[in-house]
């Protein structure tokens, strides 16, 4: 009978601690939980504090860098247009140009051949 005894001390013991064992893990699953709500609140606290005017900065920035590409697309196109109504224009202006430097000396290379076959007339014929 003493042998049925220490079984059952030594249960008892095994029972307490099993109990204990159980108290633990759910004391630790209680703190892990509330460790964890307040990093999570921190985390929305520092997202709050910093994070969110980070963005807001950020994005206004890249507004501005938005409409002043825009901006500098727009006048890239405007100043294009004009370098080629510039050159249209001076292209047609040489066009006159040249269409009148012949006109005036067509006459005149008239003339100069007239004098040409003229003299090679007279010189033919006395010769």
């Amino acid at each position: 009978m003493e042998g049925l005894g220490t079984t059952n001390v030594m249960l008892g013991i095994i029972a307490a601690v099993s109990v204990l064992e159980a108290l633990v893990i759910i004391g630790l699953g209680v703190g892990g939980y509330l460790a964890y709500t307040r990093v999570m609140d921190l985390v929305e606290g520092l997202e709050a504090r910093q994070v969110a005017p980070a963005m807001a900065r950020v994005n206004a920035i890249l507004d501005d860098a938005k409409a002043v590409s825009a901006k500098v697309r727009e006048e890239t196109e405007r100043v294009d247009t004009a370098i080629r109504t510039t050159m249209d224009r001076v292209d047609d202006t040489a066009d006159r140009m040249r269409t009148n430097v012949r006109v005036k000396t067509s006459r005149i290379v008239g003339i100069v051949r007239g004098a040409r076959v003229a003299i090679e007339h007279m010189l033919t014929r006395a010769a």
